[in-house]
């Protein structure tokens, strides 16, 4: 069984505790039943150490309510990073260590960048070195499998990156299929993937893929999932305001479910059947006023392949057993 819910948004609670604690009270009101955390977005961690009175904070804020929870890391947090890698690696421990002490099971994490996001302003972008990238690669999986060791109760998911233009690939991420190889290379119990479904939108529109195969390839790994609309247009990193590229259908715009052009009902088909992770409504703040509508229209998907699937096992039983 699916839990649905959505994430506190970052920008939108900005460290700003009595912020966190009203949107759990709207959560609650909406009956949600799942909630991510920014442990970005609480100040929970600085310079890669866990503020534990922080964490104390948080706590008792959420004795108050009855929520499934995920965590999400830190956006920039890169295990292949290269100019402070320790750093880096202790604001994983500490997103890891957060979650355990919340009680969530899972942990999102953006697939490594062999080009940061950050450094995309920089004129001089290096030319591809496929034996560095696997070097990169081999490095994260040994992070991964060290950090997955050391917190077994937590479930790392790995997640799906959107493609930029003129940057990509500029992480492994943008294609499930190499998603999947990096997942099974560091082959761990809990290291999974975070589907994204708009970031993988894009990436299909981009790259040229089929999404429902895409998703279907990697249904066993799924662990969590973020679930918002967009066009599938992608952009250029310095592109930023999203009333410029709406009208153009382009950017990963984390719209309501139902305001754009992702094909929810076959993806979600693809692996659904099995599925017994969250189902995360991941808007932008933009667009809070419009959770409810997102959620029923959620609601409606989630009914509708429920009415689909007991059809086709309808129809398995009529036929009669094969041959």
């Amino acid at each position: 069984m699916f839990l649905v819910g959505c994430k506190i948004d970052e920008i939108r609670t900005d460290g700003d505790l009595n912020a966190f604690r009203r949107d759990l009270e709207k959560y609650a009101k909406l009956g949600m039943k799942a909630v991510e955390l920014p442990v970005h977005g609480l100040d929970a961690i600085r310079e890669g150490v866990l503020d534990r009175r922080r964490v104390q904070e948080i706590l008792g804020i959420l004795q108050d309510f009855d929520f499934a929870y995920s965590v999400h890391s830190p956006n920039p947090l890169n295990l292949m990073d290269c100019s402070n890698p320790d750093l880096h690696y202790s604001v994983f421990q500490c997103s890891l260590e957060f979650a355990g002490q919340i009680g969530a099971k899972i942990l999102v994490y953006h697939a490594g960048r062999f080009i940061p996001e950050e450094t995309f302003g920089i004129p001089l972008i290096p030319e591809r070195d496929k034996v560095k990238e696997r070097q990169f690669l081999e490095k994260e999986a040994e992070a991964l499998l060290r950090l997955s060791e050391e917190f077994p109760g937590v479930v790392i998911g790995v997640e799906n990156a959107r493609p930029y233009l003129f940057h990509s690939p500029y992480c492994y991420g943008e294609r499930l299929s190499s998603l999947k190889e990096q997942v099974e290379r560091v082959n761990r119990p809990n290291v999974r993937i975070t589907l994204d479904i708009g970031h993988m939108h894009m990436a299909s529109r981009f790259y040229g893929f089929n999404s429902r195969e895409a998703v279907k390839s990697i249904e066993d790994l799924i662990a969590h999932t973020h679930i918002h609309d967009n066009f599938g247009g992608a952009i250029y990193h310095n592109e930023k305001i999203q009333t410029h590229q709406i009208p153009f259908g382009r950017g990963d715009s984390h719209m309501p479910v139902g305001w754009a052009a992702i094909p929810f009902q076959a993806i979600l088909s693809a692996y659904i059947s099995s599925y017994s992770g969250m189902l995360i409504m991941e808007l932008r703040n933009r667009y809070f006023n419009q959770l409810k509508e997102s959620k029923a229209n959620l609601m409606d998907l989630l009914k509708s392949l429920r009415a689909e699937a007991a059809l086709f096992s309808q129809a398995a039983l009529a036929s009669g057993p094969p041959g």
